[in-house]
């Protein structure tokens, strides 16, 4: 059975992960625009642990048919033949799925959302909430595989998310929002008798259009950064081994005065990029 690596880049919206060089991931193929089912981390996410992919937006079809025929891709996926979507009842869970045929689970994830005491840490043999956002690099160094059982690798990768540093930006002197991740990272810091400390949420500014045009461009490096350290996951990597390279959610950068994802509709927070395969 074929190796699996999911890599999930948080918040990489379709035409900045386009627009982005990409010498390593490119050898998969070209990436598709699919939709995400959801504009933030923890929904998405639970998602993809279904076993299912971002979707085409397909049109004159029924829904129920999608989603099976989603699930079959399994098959080729794992290198199966006769994987049928009542594998999946009654868990949902394809790393229960995959338990059952052997594998070997393993979560690294980035963002505080997916940490280890959620819901997400089941069924994993490993699973680890990274020490920052920003630890593609550390991810890779505890990655191994085994001749003799087949390892799923579910990664969440933090650089594309705000603020959208890599290991090798050093200090911005862009504006950041303290504490705020989508969640607050140390929400007991900010509890005052019960509530939420009006100063710890209404004292930023809202970014200017200069200062999201800069963050765009930063998640554009933060892409090719990943890129670069995708060289040294091919080499580690057995020859049967399947990567699947997405995102959880699109991202905002002042459009329609919009920034960021979350409780926000608006089509680039859900337009993503896709692409699925062995190497050549």
């Amino acid at each position: 059975m074929n190796n699996v690596v999911m890599l999930i880049l948080d918040s990489c919206r379709f035409d900045v992960f386009m627009a982005a060089k990409k010498r390593f991931i490119s050898r998969l193929g070209e990436a598709e625009k699919r939709y995400s089912y959801s504009s933030w981390t923890f929904p998405s996410h639970s998602t993809y642990l279904m076993g299912m992919s971002p979707h085409r937006n397909p049109k004159k079809v029924f829904a129920s048919n999608v989603y099976r025929d989603d699930f079959l891709l399994w098959n080729n996926r794992l290198g199966l033949e006769n994987l049928e979507f009542k594998k999946f009842v009654p868990t949902l869970s394809l790393p229960c799925l995959l338990k059952e045929y052997g594998y070997r689970n393993i979560g690294y994830v980035s963002l505080p959302v997916l940490n280890e005491n959620t819901i997400f840490n089941r069924w994993f043999d490993e699973y680890q909430l990274m020490a920052s956002h920003n630890d593609f690099g550390a991810i890779l160094d505890r990655m191994t595989f085994s001749r003799d059982v087949p390892s799923f690798y579910f990664l969440n990768i933090g650089e594309t998310h705000y603020p959208y540093d890599t290991s090798e930006s050093g200090k911005s002197n862009l504006p950041r929002i303290s504490g705020v991740h989508g969640v607050f990272k140390n929400l007991d810091d900010f509890v005052v008798r019960g509530g939420i400390h009006k100063a710890a949420v209404d004292t930023e500014e809202f970014f200017t259009q200069e200062e999201m045009n800069e963050l765009k461009q930063k998640q554009l490096a933060a892409v090719e950064y990943i890129d670069s350290l995708f060289e040294k996951l091919y080499d580690m990597a057995p020859a049967n081994t399947h990567f699947i390279v997405t995102a959880d959610h699109g991202e905002l950068f002042g459009e329609e005065d919009f920034f960021g994802h979350g409780p926000i509709i608006h089509e680039k927070v859900f337009e993503i990029p896709f692409l699925e395969g062995k190497l050549p």
